[in-house]
């Protein structure tokens, strides 16, 4: 069935054109993609993305059975809602997401202090453990917080602090220039005013008289006061501690699954495996880079639309080959190649090698009716990654490796 290609949501903020959308399943080891399929512009990624893990699953259940590998859904908290996961467990699938903190369980399990806290093994930082009943069924909950999400917001509230500060300063120093008939009045509109205080921001204030009266000037010593006014004298000051253990729960996500027996996913790699994931964007990445002329399509069928989008996948599973058959190689020879700033790797990208083997020529000779084909500009960095690569790649170089 052909796709609409209509307005949705544009991560790029061009609302003003239409879109379509990809469905892209990738592999943990290698990104190589195995899966696509085309989308509405404006389809729903909760439903869709859904039913492209159920068939990805069935399809890899009908060619390898299951007991020969450990088959896990990772998505992000686009994926996650009750209704999803309720139909995986049903399937019998195993799932990796991270829960969004929209939801109420979520926001309970981020407010609690969780007093059994774990130092990641690298020491990134901690995570905290939640077994949950839910209405999906039972999920295992890991509380993480890395020292580096803790320092950005904590940054991010220092700001937000000082901001908030300021306005309430203001806010109170023009409280403090009206004058109240008695101390009541003065506490009441002082209860008024901080409604909407953050709970960091500490306020009190002080009550100072002044004697009105009745003739200008320096009063007498016997002269009585005709009256006596009352004003708020405001005091501010921030709770550091409550602002520190605020930044803490706000650098903290939620990554849950359907494993819950430790023993075979553990703790970490649950965590590791969720932050792996990121080989779909990179997918993504590949394929809306202006340097491979996709990010903007000028095509209008939807036929041809579909076609594309299979020319593009078919591309970057090239490119996710290419690349994992480069890193084996390296790895298996225990090789490096220079990197972009001239320092060893042996996880290199293909476009990096692609820009390496920019300026090569083929030189054509015609000698009587005969013609001769020369290689200019090949390098030794050229001829070790043609070697790495096999015989096959070598000989469009017309180099023998």
């Amino acid at each position: 069935m052909p796709v609409a290609i209509t307005y949705g949501y544009s991560r790029d903020h061009r609302e003003d054109l239409k879109q379509w959308m990809l469905a892209l399943v990738t592999t943990h080891d290698g990104d190589v993609p195995l899966f696509l399929r085309p989308l509405d512009g404006n389809s729903s990624d909760k439903e869709h993305l859904s039913a492209a893990v159920k068939e990805v699953m069935t399809q890899l259940r009908a060619q390898v059975p299951d007991e020969q590998e450990q088959r896990i859904a990772v998505f992000d908290s686009g994926g996650y809602s009750e209704a999803t996961m309720k139909s995986y467990n049903e399937a019998s699938i195993w799932w990796i997401s991270r829960v969004p903190e929209t939801s109420a369980a979520a926001k309970t399990a981020l407010q609690e202090e969780q007093k059994q806290w774990r130092p990641l093994s690298d020491g990134s930082g901690d995570y905290a453990i939640c077994l949950m009943e839910l209405p999906q069924g039972k999920e295992r909950w890991l509380i993480v917080r890395t020292h580096a999400q803790v320092q950005a917001a904590q940054e991010q509230m220092e700001k937000q602090v000082k901001k908030t500060q300021q306005e309430w300063e203001k806010r109170l120093w023009h409280l403090s220039k009206q004058a109240f008939a008695c101390q009541t009045d003065a506490q009441t509109a002082w209860e008024k005013a901080l409604k909407g205080k953050p709970s960091w921001l500490l306020a009190t204030f002080t009550l100072k008289a002044q004697q009105q009266y009745q003739q200008r000037g320096r009063p007498h010593k016997e002269a009585r006061a005709e009256q006596t006014t009352w004003y708020l004298v405001p005091t501010l000051a921030v709770d550091q501690h409550e602002v520190t253990a605020l930044a803490r729960k706000k650098a903290a996500f939620i990554v849950a699954t359907n494993i819950l027996d430790e023993q075979r996913l553990a703790h970490e790699q649950v965590i590791g495996t969720y932050k792996e994931q990121g080989g779909v964007e990179r997918g993504f990445r590949f394929l809306k880079d202006p340097v491979f002329l996709a990010s903007s399509v000028f095509v209008k069928k939807p036929e041809r639309v579909i076609a594309l989008s299979f020319v593009m996948v078919l591309c970057l599973l090239v490119y996710r080959l290419a690349e994992q058959l480069l890193r084996r190689q390296l790895l298996a020879t225990d090789q490096t190649l220079p990197n972009q700033v001239n320092k060893p790797t042996n996880r290199p990208t293909m476009r990096w090698i692609f820009q390496c083997f920019e300026g090569i020529d083929l030189l054509h000779i015609r000698s009587g009716s005969r013609w001769h084909t020369q290689v200019l500009g090949l390098q030794a960095l050229h001829q070790q990654v043609l070697r790495l690569l096999g015989p096959v790649y070598s000989q469009f170089y017309f180099f023998s490796p």
